[in-house]
């Protein structure tokens, strides 16, 4: 069963299977991967979760029943799997931008399509990767929830969003006289990725003293370091494919495009896997003092 079969037949049992309570497990296994694998791949080539995926078709679908039918919004709701008339109001206002009874009055309803993926003549292009084994790493850095799914312009903006923010910590972990040592290199770690969002982490590898001392007076001469929020995360040792961008002007460009590319192209070809472990991104600056200029690295965990 090639790729693209596969993730179609994990897509038509969701379809299949659309009223009922749906097991992630019994999803991937359509696809012959594991629920993991199949939800990173959903997410980085579709751009939304598999629950994203559900939640739009259920409340879709809701909409053309309520403006068609005199079936009772109780009975909608319970139908879709919503426990409360409340509960589907707020999520049919947040999708479709009006109420339910707007909705059965001749308002305006939005249509979330189903998935269908189609066969192109893709790949003949060249991708420079490498395979890593990368030991257990300690990095120092804080943290935030974002919400969707960790690829994409929503992402984007969120990313975007913390680093303008967040300027004073940036500093005193890898500025010129920051606690790291690297002042050109951002580091930023995506965890912990479920249906609403994950757990995205700036952060660096410190000196042992560094990290230990990081909240003692006597070192810093500050009483106020642990409002900042700094933490340590233990990334376990783990196999990586590292692809690189071009060395262009900032913004990087073809992030994103990298990202489907690796989903799409690399990953059908291989016998690997995108294993459950924190994925990477790598951000060097300047580099051979270029101004302006950065690349990234993408180090996406992987398993046989």
């Amino acid at each position: 069963m090639n790729w693209v079969s596969g993730m179609q037949k994990a897509i038509d049992y969701i379809e299949e299977h659309l009223l009922e309570e749906i097991d992630y497990e019994t999803v991937a296994s359509q696809s012959f991967s594991s629920s993991y694998h199949f939800q990173r791949v959903f997410s980085i080539f579709c751009g939304f979760t598999v629950g994203e995926y559900i939640r739009n078709r259920r409340i879709s679908l809701a909409g053309a029943e309520l403006a068609k039918t005199q079936t009772r919004v109780i009975d909608i709701a319970l139908k879709y799997g919503y426990e409360s008339p409340d509960s589907f109001a707020k999520a049919f206002q947040k999708f479709h931008g009006i109420t339910p009874s707007a909705a059965r009055n001749g308002g305006d309803l939005k249509s979330f399509s189903r998935l269908v993926l189609k066969i192109s003549l893709e790949g003949g292009s060249t991708m420079n990767y490498r395979i890593e084994e990368k030991p257990e790493m300690i990095l120092t850095g804080y943290k935030a929830r974002f919400t969707g799914a960790p690829y994409g312009k929503e992402r984007e903006r969120q990313e975007k969003q913390l680093f303008v923010t967040t300027r004073a910590k940036q500093w005193l972990l890898r500025g010129a006289k920051g606690a790291s040592s690297n002042s050109n290199t951002d580091m930023c770690v995506i965890t912990d990725i479920d249906d609403d969002g994950y757990i995205f982490y700036y952060a660096l590898p410190l000196d042992k003293y560094e990290r230990d001392n990081m909240y003692n007076t006597e070192v810093t001469g500050f009483e106020y370091m642990k409002e900042f929020g700094f933490e340590n995360i233990t990334i376990p040792k783990q196999t990586y494919a590292v692809f690189t961008t071009e060395q262009q002007p900032f913004p990087t460009k073809d992030y994103m495009d990298i990202r489907q590319k690796i989903v799409s192209e690399w990953l059908p070809s291989t016998d690997w896997l995108i294993a459950d472990a924190p994925e990477i991104s790598v951000y060097y600056w300047y580099p051979k003092k270029e101004k302006n200029k950065r690349y990234i690295e993408i180090w996406i965990p992987i398993e046989k």
